[in-house]
């Protein structure tokens, strides 16, 4: 592309009679024909652009020639190039002018790259909507022709997707040709024309007259679903939805009955899931009596297919099948003839076809009713809560809202809660850890009251669990919790149990008091804070074990910026200052740490900071700094770094300097 010649006459020219306003336009001109892909994409983006500063004129005899002779470029150029000129048709001269943009289009749309190609044949189904119906069989369904007789597969695919557009607004003589094009494509010696077809079949039959579906459709569709190739199979089962919804239930029966039944049971798996992911789709075209009599049938044999990702898009359609069934019978066609296969889903050896069934069966018990849950749901319910796969457990327990509407909680709290204690205090650690992770969607499905019955204690029970995985995440799970029920019940609730610990003989269940405070006072707000939980800090600031009393420090710089300044003057700093003189260097790092967080909040809201507070934290000084431990100092003690401080002339060393000239370049 760099050595063709473009519209315009360089960058240079652009001035040359004193207009510096085109020079921009002319760099765009020229980096069309720049050897950087990069810049040549940029100019295709903003191809508009030169085309306004153009003219319409100018775009129609001078840019589109040039792009059409240009096509040879790297695929995301093309693709940009391929987007635009869908947007161009009032950039020509509008729609009487449109079909200039369909030599540069129909050269995209023979280019082997398959993303190009799609999007040239969406621009120019949306260039056909503007063509008028004289300069559509003029200009357009020629390019049609063009495509669909092309030697290279390319183009006979992209042909595919334009019969559709055009056909609706041709004459009858027209419209024979298109049709008797489409025929040669079905039956394409290469099976990516053929695919391409099958893809479009249904899209071009919604668009034809009643007896051609059934005269020259319908015996398409038919060799496209006996096609020797899956993927072309598989199509045809797409285009079986469409077809469906156009004839009667008498041709249909006749016609597209005896093909459906074929592709259930074709030999290949993936012809065999098509029919399960567009199931419902094609229950809905069909009408309830075929389904009764086929499509249960074959939905049954799906369920216990032999490939497993058949069985999991059937299961995905477990809920829709049922709900679509007409509401007589409904109820006997699930009990006899749907639920014994989805019994025997549930003990699946293949967790996706678990976990699909799991993600739908909650919303059987809405259609089965509360005594057919009660009997025969529950029992499947309980068996899913205890699947060793968690995205199983997740789906039940995602959808305990919908089995809760039916039977009521009461009678939910007597069947599947007790499967849930069970889990939350199972002997492996994870499955607990899986548990509270479901948690607060839990709550929130059941209500404040019920969970305050049923659950609380179980959530206040894993905060003092032996592993600290399990009470980190019991922790996070308390101010999930707050933020669903709100201040008023955490104040009344959870906060009292949280601070009694604080005196728990286990210094391992005081840190997590801490830890506790950390999430619920940014939840809770600054007065539950100050008034409730600060004191209890402060208090545990004197505990005996050192690492109470550096988490004291960490909790105070972590609640600092919630506490009004009355709390930090006189009673956080004092606080502070004492664990600053610790005997533990830990504890004295931290404690010096969450000081200069105090002393930079009340700086900032202006309030005197005397010289003996300032702080002496690393980092919170520029004069301050972590100098780490020699080798001949004692390791044993303390942290493995010391907090040194340089004299403030160290400032007009010149490498310091030029750090700080250079973070102010920055600047």
């Amino acid at each position: 592309m760099a050595g063709a010649a473009g519209p315009g006459t360089g960058a240079g020219a652009a001035g040359g009679d004193g207009d510096d306003s085109l020079y921009p336009i002319a760099v765009l001109i020229d980096e069309l024909r720049n050897e950087d892909v990069q810049l040549r994409l940029n100019s295709i983006k903003k191809l508009s652009t030169i085309a306004l500063a153009l003219g319409v004129e100018r775009t129609r005899t001078e840019l589109l020639p040039f792009l059409t002779d240009t096509i040879y470029d790297e695929d995301e150029v093309l693709l940009a190039l391929a987007e635009q000129l869908g947007n161009f048709t009032g950039l020509v001269g509008g729609p009487d002018f449109a079909h200039c943009l369909l030599p540069p289009l129909e050269s995209l749309a023979t280019v082997e790259e398959t993303v190009v190609r799609d999007k040239a044949v969406e621009s120019l189904r949306q260039i056909s909507q503007e063509h008028t119906s004289v300069a559509l069989e003029a200009h357009f369904v020629p390019l049609v022709k063009r495509l669909a007789s092309g030697d290279w597969f390319t183009s006979r695919t992209s042909a595919c997707g334009l019969f559709s557009v055009c056909y609706p607004r041709a004459s009858n003589a027209i419209k024979a040709e298109i049709r008797q094009h489409f025929r040669s494509l079905c039956s394409d010696d290469t099976p990516m024309v053929r695919r391409a077809a099958a893809a479009k079949l249904g899209e071009f039959a919604k668009v034809l007259e009643l007896d051609s579906v059934k005269s020259e459709i319908v015996p398409l569709f038919t060799n496209l679903a006996s096609d020797e190739q899956d993927s072309v199979r598989l199509l045809a089962v797409e285009a079986c939805v469409s077809i469906a919804q156009l004839l009667s239930q008498e041709d249909l029966e006749a016609l597209v009955m005896p093909i459906l039944r074929q592709a259930a049971e074709d030999k290949s798996w993936r012809v065999r899931y098509m029919v399960a992911d567009k199931f419902s789709e094609l229950q809905k075209a069909v009408g309830p009596k075929i389904t009764q009599d086929d499509l249960i049938p074959a939905f049954q044999n799906l369920l216990k297919d032999c490939e497993a990702e058949v069985r999991a898009a059937a299961a995905h359609k477990v809920k829709e099948l049922c709900e679509n069934l007409p509401i007589e019978g409904r109820e006997t066609i699930i009990m006899d003839q749907i639920l014994p296969f989805i019994k025997e889903l549930v003990s699946d050896t293949n967790q996706h076809v678990k976990s699909a069934l799991a993600s739908v069966i909650m919303g059987l018990s809405t259609i089965l009713g509360k005594e057919n849950t009660i009997e025969h749901l529950l029992p499947l319910f309980l068996a899913q809560l205890k699947d060793e796969c968690p995205e199983v457990r997740l789906n039940i327990i995602s959808n305990l809202d919908c089995v809760n509407e039916v039977i009521g909680i009461r009678q939910l709290s007597q069947s599947l809660l007790p499967a849930i204690v069970e889990l939350a205090e199972d002997a492996k650690w994870r499955v607990r850890l899986a548990i509270i992770e479901y948690m607060p969607l839990l709550a929130g499905q059941l209500g404040v009251e019920f969970f305050d019955e049923k659950l609380n204690s179980l959530c206040m029970a894993w905060l003092v669990d032996h592993v600290y995985a399990i009470r980190e995440a019991a922790t996070n799970n308390l101010m999930k919790l707050v933020q669903k029920f709100g201040i008023e019940w955490a104040q009344n609730t959870i906060v009292p149990k949280v601070l009694v610990m604080a005196n728990d003989p286990n210094y391992l269940h005081r840190m997590t008091t801490l830890f506790c405070i950390n999430v619920l006072s940014e939840a809770c707000g600054q007065e539950i804070t100050t008034k409730q939980m600060l004191p209890i800090v402060l208090k545990m600031a004197g505990d005996q074990v050192a690492n109470v009393r550096f988490n004291v420090a960490k909790s105070l710089q972590k609640i600092g910026p919630i506490l009004d300044t009355d709390a930090l003057q006189e009673e956080v700093k004092p606080v502070l200052q004492k664990l600053g003189q610790d005997e533990d260097m830990d504890v004295k790092y931290f404690a010096q740490e969450a000081m200069s967080v105090v002393v930079q909040r009340l700086r900032k809201l202006d309030l005197p900071v005397k010289d003996c507070d300032e702080p002496s934290a690393p980092g919170a000084d520029k004069n301050h700094f972590l100098r780490p431990r020699g080798p001949g100092e004692d390791a044993g003690k303390g942290p493995a770094y010391q907090l040194c401080v340089n004299p403030r002339e160290t400032l007009a060393h010149p490498e310091i300097v030029g750090l700080v000239h250079f973070s102010q370049s920055r600047d």
